[in-house]
Parts: structure tokens; sequence; C-alpha cells
């Protein structure tokens, strides 16, 4: 049976971890097999790894790297970044990640979602959708690190993505990235109300309360926060941490 889900997401940028605040201004955090060592720890439901290099820089996935997570790593794991046809796909699975988080290579090829899913199955394909709100609650999509903009209509997009055999979509807001000032619940409801398939929202998570918002709000869903999981504080000191079962188990009850 589905559950809603708490995911840290862990941002990679030569080889370690940073922060950014509207995809900008990369904060330095630390080490990414230790921020997995300490979520292994407090067990949490699953992790999404970002490589912000890699599409931009037109780099291939750090292999290596991510064999390194993936063996220490307790939790369901999502790798995305670089990713861009069926062999680096195959490759990343193979390697102990359990679901690719795809974007750009998605809006340059309509056919790819299809055959990845094809090779590793739907569940492990989760499609990612940077998004930016224009006046009159309309949404622009990004790639590239929120600086290529899409000329793609963003609700049109997510019926497609879903009939070409996605898992899931992760919708990233790029305004609320870093802030800390709760979730685009708005556009977080649009989207649940159009599709069927498994939906993460991420982009602004300040606090516990607003994961809880989140859930009361759209059900069951992936709630995905950065800097609420890595920041401690109003001096935002790093500390990585993750509410108590206790604590789930509160934010659950709706």
């Amino acid at each position: 049976m589905l559950k809603p889900r708490i995911i840290p997401c862990l941002l990679l940028k030569d080889g370690g971890l940073v922060k950014t605040v509207n995809f900008k201004s990369p904060t330095y955090i630390g080490d990414p097999v230790n921020a997995v060592k300490i979520f292994n720890e407090k067990e949490a439901d699953e992790l999404i790894l970002l490589d912000i290099d890699a599409t931009t820089n037109h780099f291939e996935p750090n292999y290596k790297l991510i064999s390194k997570i993936a063996t220490e790593c307790r939790m369901p794991l999502c790798y995305g970044g670089g990713i861009k046809n069926v062999e680096q796909a195959k490759k990343i699975i193979g390697l102990g990640v359990e679901k690719l988080a795809i974007s750009s290579g998605v809006l340059d090829n309509g056919k790819m979602i299809n055959d990845i899913a094809s090779a590793v199955g739907s569940q492990s394909v989760s499609v990612v959708l940077d998004v930016k709100k224009k006046l009159f609650d309309e949404y622009e999509v990004y790639t590239h690190n929120g600086s290529k903009r899409r000329k793609k209509n963003l609700f049109d997009l997510i019926s497609r993505i879903e009939d070409m055999g996605a898992g899931e979509i992760v919708i990233n807001s790029i305004d609320n990235d870093g802030s800390m000032k709760g979730y685009d619940l708005d556009l977080a409801k649009k989207i649940r109300q159009i599709t069927n398939i498994q939906l993460s929202i991420s982009g602004g998570a300040g606090s516990l309360d607003d994961i809880k918002v989140l859930i009361k709000e759209c059900g069951i869903i992936g709630a995905i926060a950065g800097s609420l999981f890595v920041f401690k504080g109003r001096f935002r000191a790093v500390l990585i941490n993750y509410p108590s079962l206790t604590d789930k188990k509160n934010l659950f009850k709706i």
C-alpha cells in the first residue's frame, strides 16, 4: 500500500554536497557518503541525489561516486544528472540505484522515457520538472539548473509524461528552492488533480508543519526537502537531520 514519503534531496557539485537558493549560489555542506550514512541511521524513506553539474557541463554521470554511494545507502536511492540514453540508465541501475531522475533528456527526446522504462521498468523512472511561476498562475519549465527556459506547457507536458510510461513525476519549484518558506501548494494541488501516477513535490520546506500541510492538501505524495534536512537554526548551521518515527507518525495523522 502506498503511503506518503519524506525524502531528503542532496545536490552534488564537484563531488561534494551543496545547497542552493533559487538554483543559485551553491554553498558547500559536506561529503555525500557521510551524509548518506547519517540518513541510514535516521531511517529515511528514500534519498534523491542530483548531480547539478552533469547536464549543464555535458558530463557523463560519475559512476564511481554513484557506486560508492549506492553501496553505502540502505534506503531506496534515486539518482539524476547527465542521463541521456538507455545504456547510461541501465549502468546506473546496475550499480544499485533504484530510480533514475531524468529532466532535460526527456524534453530533448520525447521517446526517451519509453525507451528507459522498457529497459529498467516504469517504477524506476522519475521525470523531474523544474518550474518557475509566471503571471496569471502560469508556469514555465526550465532545465540546466534553471538557466534554460523550455517552451513547454507544464500541464500538457505532465499528461504526455504519464502516457510515455514514467512511474513518477517530481515537481521542483525554482522560486521556492532553498527559501524555507513553504511549498507551492496551489501548484501541488493542481498537478495532483491531473495525474494519477506517483507525485513528489520539492522546493520550500522550512518545517515539519510544511510537510504536514502538503500531505493534508495532496494525500499520498512524496515531500522532498533539502535545506530542512541539512541546516539547523536561524544561522543555518550544517547539521544532517530527519524526523523521528514518532514525528513521522504525527505528520501522517491527517
